[in-house]
C-alpha cells in the first residue's frame, strides 16, 4: 500500500479488474484447462457413455442497455448487446465452449471452427462416434465433405430454398408417409380428466386467427449441396397447417422443413425426432442465462465479458 501510495486496494473481483486482464488467448487457454479436467470426469463414466457424443451448436443474444461496453452492436431483431456462440454436449447438458461475439454477427460465424475443436476433444475422451446437430444457420456446407470423410455424422436443418421446395412438390404421393409422433409422456397411473382449455375458448370467442398443425408427412431424397462433392440424405417434412378464425376454418397451407444428414442408418422418421431433440439445448441456454447468470454483459468489453461467461458457465457444468 505504501509503495503504491494507496489507502486501500479493492478486491480484483469487486473492481471487475480480473476479467479485464484476459486477452483472447487467455480465454482459450482457460477453456483448454477446463477440457483437460472434463476428460478426466468423463472417463469415470460407464463404457456405454462413450457410444456416441452428440454435439449441439447454437447462438443466443445477450442484451444490455449499457451504451459504453466495447463490442456491443445491434442484432437482427433490434437488440443491443452480444451474440455468444454455444457448443454443448447433449449427453450431459454441459457447455463445451462459449465464444462471445458482437451483437451484429451472424449466428453461424465461427461455428465450424469450434466444432472442429470439439470433435478431437470427444475422440480423445474415448467417444466412438461423433454426431453434430444444428439448425438451419449452421449447415456449414463447405465442411460437410471433410466431416463425412472423417467419419463424423451430422444432422443439420437447411433453409427452405426455392429449389428444395420444388423438389418436395415434385415428389409423387407414394414417396410420402405420415409422420406419427409418439406421445410426450405415458401416464403411470389412471389417467385424470383433462381440464377445460380456457385459453382456446377465449381465442375462438374473440375470433383470433390461429394456426393448427393437422398433419405431417415425411419423405427423403438424395441431395448434393452446391458447396459439396458428395451426395447426402435430404429429409423433408411436409406440414399441413390450418388457419382458423373463431369456429371457421379459412384455408389450409403446406409448409416444408428440410434436414441434411449423412446418417445412412437411421430411418427418416427417427432423424426428424433426433433433430427435434436439439431443442433441449435451449434449456441449457436458459440455465446459462437465468440459472447461473453466465450469459450476461457484466464487464466492460467483449473479451472481458467472454472471460466472465466462460468462468461463470463452469458453475453449470459442475452442477
Amino acid at each position: 500500500l505504501d509503495a503504491l501510495g494507496a489507502d486501500r486496494i479493492p478486491d480484483p473481483t469487486t473492481a471487475g479488474d480480473f476479467c479485464r486482464r484476459f486477452a483472447p488467448d487467455d480465454v482459450e487457454i482457460l477453456q483448454d484447462i477446463f477440457d483437460q479436467t472434463r476428460i478426466k470426469v468423463w472417463r469415470k463414466q460407464s463404457a456405454d457413455f462413450f457410444d456416441e457424443a452428440i454435439i449441439d451448436v447454437d447462438g443466443t443474444l445477450v442484451a444490455t442497455g449499457a451504451c459504453c461496453k466495447q463490442g456491443i452492436d445491434i442484432a437482427y431483431d433490434g437488440t443491443w448487446g452480444y451474440h455468444p456462440l454455444i457448443v454443448s454436449l447433449a449427453n450431459t447438458g454441459e457447455a463445451i465452449s462459449i465464444v462471445n461475439r458482437s451483437g451484429n454477427r451472424p449466428s453461424h460465424e465461427g461455428a465450424g471452427e469450434q466444432l472442429d475443436l470439439a470433435i478431437p476433444l470427444c475422440r480423445t475422451a474415448g467417444f466412438r462416434k461423433i454426431y453434430l446437430r444444428g439448425d438451419t444457420d449452421f449447415t456449414q456446407t463447405k465442411r460437410l465433405d471433410a466431416w463425412d470423410a472423417d467419419g463424423v455424422t451430422f444432422l443439420f436443418g437447411i433453409d427452405a430454398m426455392p429449389n428444395l421446395k420444388a423438389i418436395a412438390e415434385d415428389l409423387p404421393a407414394s414417396a410420402w408417409s405420415e409422420l406419427q409422433r409418439p406421445p410426450q409422456h405415458t401416464a403411470q397411473a389412471k389417467p385424470r380428466k383433462r381440464p377445460e382449455r380456457i385459453k382456446d375458448q377465449i381465442v375462438r370467442q374473440r375470433e383470433f386467427e390461429t394456426l393448427t398443425r393437422i398433419r405431417e408427412d415425411v419423405a427423403e431424397v438424395d441431395y448434393r449441396p452446391g458447396a459439396c462433392q458428395r451426395t447426402y440424405r435430404l429429409i423433408i417434412v411436409r406440414q399441413t397447417i390450418a388457419t382458423e378464425k373463431g369456429q371457421t376454418r379459412l384455408f389450409e397451407e403446406v409448409r416444408y422443413l428440410f434436414y441434411l444428414t449423412n446418417d445412412r442408418a437411421t430411418a427418416a422418421r427417427g432423424l426428424v425426432f433426433k433433430a427435434n431433440d436439439r431443442c433441449n439445448q435451449e434449456n441449457l441456454i436458459a440455465q446459462l442465462k437465468g440459472g447461473v447468470h453466465a450469459l450476461r454483459a457484466a464487464v466492460d468489453n467483449l473479451v472481458s465479458n467472454w472471460a466472465y461467461m466462460v468462468m461463470t458457465g463452469l458453475a453449470w457444468s459442475l452442477k
